[in-house]
């Protein structure tokens, strides 16, 4: 495929399924008689509403057109009402497609350094896990694993957060909220997956999702690239019953996009006592050896 066809499809996917999540009553047009075939807005109507031609508009859509200028997707972000997150991808997808070259870098470093897992042991009992940027758990401590049942027996590289949410059978008891859960986990890797569709930590994961879960598949269409950031969670858990939870993810500085999440309850609290009792229950150890760079499937 050539560069110019893989930079623009991204875009156009992109630009096609907000215009089609966007109602004409939303973007101030009033819907003429009859029963309108597309969802959404039509590519002339979102042309009109952005100040370019249907055909340079089609051209955009469909991959052949990537070098859009700044004004015009400003342009159609406002048509789109794109909020700021949404906005910003666009800008990324438009930058992507005129600079794209296609490539083939090898997935990230799974290798998680000595000091973080020094500091993974450290903030116990509160459950803290180190990620990539495709949500594969690097490294834990024994509640950052228990807390979510069952994932232990999977193989450490198949140790994924997206993965669970989606295949695991203990994963929508576990969450009161699943429906949310795999909304923002969908926004997530859609959002980079956008702006990288090479990498090979993504496409794998992706692909094997979208073939075993219908659910994955059909958030995937959608293309949306923000969700509601949950701070709080919930958990249902087999072992501990319910708590609930205060998360804080924070980059890594110096990793491949590794990330560190840590869960926390105020002290003397029913919820503090579960995780308490979560750390104490859970298996003692904890795998900390790097894995083989090409053995994540994630």
């Amino acid at each position: 495929m050539a560069p110019e066809q893989h930079s623009g499809d991204e875009l156009g996917r992109f630009l096609r399924a907000r215009r089609t999540q966007t109602s004409p009553q939303s973007a101030g047009l009033t819907p003429g008689p009859g029963v309108r075939r597309t969802p959404g807005l039509r590519r002339e109507e979102l042309a009109t509403l952005s100040g370019v031609s249907i055909d340079y508009y089609t051209r955009l859509e469909r991959g052949k057109e990537t070098r859009p200028s700044p004004a015009v997707v400003d342009a159609l972000a406002r048509a789109l009402q794109l909020d700021d997150a949404e906005h910003q991808h666009l800008r990324d997808l438009a930058v992507r497609a005129a600079r794209y070259l296609p490539h083939s870098a090898p997935a990230p470093s799974r290798t998680v350094r000595p000091h973080l897992t020094l500091l993974l042991e450290t903030v116990r009992p509160n459950p803290a896990y180190v990620v990539s940027r495709s949500m594969d758990v690097l490294a834990h401590n024994p509640g950052g694993l228990a807390l979510y049942p069952g994932i232990e027996d999977w193989p450490a590289t198949q140790r994924n957060l997206g993965r669970y949410l989606f295949l695991h059978p203990a994963a929508r008891d576990l969450f009161p909220d699943w429906d949310n859960q795999i909304r923002h986990c969908v926004s997530r890797l859609r959002a980079l997956a956008g702006t990288d569709p090479d990498a090979p930590d993504l496409t794998q994961l992706v692909g094997e999702l979208l073939l075993k879960s219908p659910a994955f598949a059909k958030l995937w269409d959608r293309y949306d690239v923000t969700g509601r950031k949950v701070t709080t969670k919930t958990f249902q858990h087999p072992q501990v019953g319910k708590i609930t939870l205060t998360f804080q993810g924070m980059a890594l500085e110096g990793t491949p996009g590794q990330r560190l999440g840590v869960y926390t309850a105020q002290p003397g609290t029913p919820d503090h006592d579960a995780m308490l009792l979560l750390d104490l229950s859970a298996p003692q150890t904890t795998d900390h050896r790097p894995s083989l760079p090409n053995s994540s499937t994630g």
